[in-house]
Order: C-alpha cells, then sequence, then structure tokens
C-alpha cells in the first residue's frame, strides 16, 4: 500500500509542478491525498486549481481525494482569519494595514477563478478523508485538525495533552494534517501523527516543495518526508509580473 501526500500549495504553480515531478519519480500509488489551500496568496490560483482537476482526472476521483483548507474557504465564502483587535492606538496602523493587505491579496487571487475553479474549491470544503489499511488499521486526514480548519493544535512542539485533544472525538491510528507549514512525524497516545509540510510556502525549507510518501509492508508504516527543489525567485518574479499586489509581503512568506 502506497500514499502519497500533499498540502498547501498557496497559489504556487512551480512548487507544484517540483511536487508533481518528485511523485512521479517515486511510481504509482494507491492513493493520493491532498490537503487542502491549493490557491490563495501564490500567484497562480487558478493555474494551480486546473493542475489539481487534471491529475484528479488523470489518477481517477476514487484514488485522488481532496480536503479543502481554511484559505479555500476564504476564496468561497469571503470570510477572512479573524484578527485580535487592537487595544492602544499605536497598534491600529498596523492592524489596518494588515486587514487591508491580505484583503487585497484574496481579492486578487478571486479575481483569477472562474466556475470550474470556484467549484472545486467549495465542494473540498469540510471534508475529513478516512483510509483502512489492511493489517495496519484506519487513517485520518484533515487540513488543521478534525473539524476546525484554522486550529493549530497539531504542530511539531504541540503539548502533547493539546495535540491529543485535537483527536479527541476521531477514531483511527495514524492522523495526516497540513496547515502549519511545518513537516513532522510525531508519536502521540494512540495515534501517529504526520504533516508533509507545504508544497508552495514550506515553513522551514525556502525553495523546497514538501510532501510525504507513505508505504505500508506487512502492516509496518514506512515514512519518506520529501522535499523536490523548484525555482522561488523566479516564481516571485513572474507573480510581481503579473501584479501580485503584495509581493513583497509574499516573499516575506516563501524565504520563512
Amino acid at each position: 500500500m502506497r500514499l502519497a501526500v500533499f498540502s498547501d500549495i498557496h497559489g504556487n504553480l512551480p512548487a507544484l509542478g517540483a511536487a508533481l515531478a518528485d511523485m512521479d519519480s517515486c511510481g504509482d500509488f494507491d492513493q493520493i491525498w491532498c490537503l487542502g489551500d491549493l490557491a490563495a496568496l501564490g500567484g497562480d490560483a487558478r493555474e494551480c486549481i486546473q493542475t489539481i482537476a487534471r491529475r484528479r482526472e488523470g489518477w481517477g476521483k476514487d484514488r485522488f481525494m481532496l480536503a479543502g483548507g481554511n484559505t479555500d474557504r476564504y476564496l468561497v465564502t469571503g470570510e477572512r482569519i479573524a484578527l485580535s483587535p487592537p487595544k492602544a492606538a499605536v497598534d491600529y496602523a498596523a492592524h489596518r494595514q494588515a486587514i487591508l493587505q491580505m484583503s487585497a491579496i484574496y481579492a486578487w487571487n478571486t479575481q483569477q477563478l472562474g466556475w470550474d475553479e470556484f467549484a472545486l474549491l467549495r465542494d473540498s470544503l469540510g471534508r475529513e478523508l478516512k483510509l483502512d489499511v489492511a493489517g495496519y488499521g484506519q487513517v485520518i486526514g484533515f487540513h488543521a485538525i478534525p473539524g476546525d480548519d484554522e486550529a493549530t493544535a497539531l504542530r511539531p512542539d504541540s503539548p502533547d495533552e493539546e495535540a491529543a485533544d485535537a483527536l479527541l472525538d476521531r477514531a483511527g491510528r495514524l492522523a495526516l494534517c497540513g496547515h502549519t507549514h511545518q513537516a513532522f512525524d510525531r508519536a502521540l497516545p494512540g495515534w501517529r501523527v504526520i504533516n508533509p509540510g507545504s508544497v508552495g510556502m514550506s515553513a522551514n525549507n525556502p525553495g523546497a516543495a514538501e510532501w510525504a510518501l507513505l508505504t505500508w509492508q506487512d502492516g509496518e508504516l514506512i515514512v519518506e518526508l520529501r522535499r523536490a527543489a523548484y525555482d522561488m525567485e523566479a516564481a516571485l518574479r513572474g507573480w510581481a509580473a503579473d501584479g501580485h499586489p503584495h509581493i513583497d509581503w509574499m516573499r516575506g512568506r516563501l524565504r520563512g
């Protein structure tokens, strides 16, 4: 049994291309899971969704599973992540700038989407993935934590109790998640949790498109956290030429 898992593309087509090429080099898979945040923030929102749609069609919808993320929801519903209101006047300018900046980026991404791209994101929202592996047990997949696509309880350094609580009302043995842009493989009481990292916006490995290859042999799980290099500076130059409204912010996010 072989499972490819990737997440958090964030509209970065060069990174997505690198990750998919690396997947292709690894042979065939029984299942391919994408755990959300396909389009927002980067400069290739429409192209990334179209690429995923083509791959999904080619691999087959019974093998390619998709769960939406929080920024997919923002593009579909117009919602935004809530920011804590400042308590002092000295902090207001930065607060206002953050709201205006993110609103401009999401509006620019939304303008890139046609109906087909919108519908794919819409239909992915709120989904959780499940797989029963013979001789091993149940595997579940989601964007951040079950039932909440924004929570950050599943981090490489989150307290065991906090992380375990996030999985309290789910059954299984292995949990696969995204959202934090940090690749990790950790044990919790009753669970193993794996984050493949981020394809398009790695927190720890700038210029690397991250994904995970999971292989089961005789009931034992072998995990490979993979990285595929892409030209980050070329991507930024292309987005700037296309009119990305806050390319300096994006540069900071990609460089970590």
